[in-house]
């Protein structure tokens, strides 16, 4: 539950900072005329979107498991995290539609020092609350809140380049720059869905866990390789923040079924301990002597 609440809390931040930082870029937006501002707005309108799934995911994804989902709701924050790839293309595809229509109908723009103070704030506010969200994704492995962190990561790049580009503006009265600066935006914003999409969409087909996890592991099943004849058969996968192990370990015949639990039991305890958030599973094979 303290776990939940943490995670819950961080995702509400989220939600907060950048419905804030909406209603600045907006306004900042409707003063400059700025295209730049307004992607960065809708941006921003995405990345509010994206939050709010956030918060309701890792909620949901917390509950434990049941008759109908008996391995858990963590694939939720899975969900939630090709939820808000998709959001992110279709931002990016607003804002090049929104830029392409300004490079053949250009406005000036005005309150360029209101608009790029607006850009520096939301950079520095999504700085610090992008490090808050990233810092307990990793604590608590929730992809969720990772998606919701990169999120507000790219948002940092892109205002900066908005500032840059208004800035360039008023030095050089060229006004392209605006819809180019905007482009750039939305290109930068692909990339980030694409990477998060792919990797949510992974975790959805049961991908396995990564070479060091899995190195992890086998580092923990030999340990106790004097308990046992061999293993084999190893499968990992994820669901959530939850990480799934399965495999088989050969005993000899003459152990009794108490002796193979207490087997079992230990390797199951120190995997637990040195590897966060598992659910193991161990089949038990016979030795024969062929």
């Amino acid at each position: 539950m303290v776990t939940t609440d943490r995670k819950v809390k961080v995702a509400l931040l989220s939600i907060i900072s950048n419905t804030t930082l909406i209603i600045f870029k907006i306004i900042a937006g409707t003063l400059s005329g700025s295209v730049s501002i307004i992607s960065e707005a809708i941006h921003s309108g995405m990345d509010l979107l994206a939050s709010v799934v956030a918060f309701f995911s890792v909620r949901q994804s917390s509950k434990p498991a049941d008759k109908k989902h008996p391995y858990g709701h963590g694939k939720i924050e899975n969900i939630s995290g090709m939820v808000e790839g998709i959001l992110i293309f279709i931002a990016a595809g607003m804002i090049i539609i929104e830029a392409f229509k300004k490079i053949f109908e250009p406005t000036a723009i005005e309150q360029a020092t209101i608009a790029i103070g607006v850009m520096v704030v939301s950079a520095l506010v999504n700085f610090f609350v992008s490090r808050k969200l990233y810092k307990v994704s990793k604590e608590e492995d929730s992809m969720a809140l990772e998606a919701d962190a990169l999120h507000l990561k790219t948002d940092i790049y892109t205002s900066l380049g908005v500032g840059i580009g208004i800035l360039l503006i008023k030095v050089t009265g060229l006004i392209i720059l605006d819809s180019i600066v905007a482009i750039l935006v939305a290109l930068l914003i692909i990339k980030e869905a694409w990477v998060l999409s792919k990797s949510a969409f992974d975790y959805l087909l049961d991908a396995r866990l990564s070479d060091e996890e899995e190195a992890e592991i086998e580092k923990v099943i030999r340990e106790h390789r004097d308990q046992f004849i061999d293993y084999h058969k190893l499968k990992t996968r994820k669901s959530g923040n939850m990480k799934h192990i399965d495999f088989h370990i050969t005993v000899a015949p003459n152990l009794t079924v108490e002796e193979t639990h207490d087997i079992i039991r230990k390797l199951k305890k120190d995997m637990n301990e040195k590897i966060k958030n598992t659910q193991i599973n161990i089949h038990i094979d016979p030795y024969k002597k062929e």
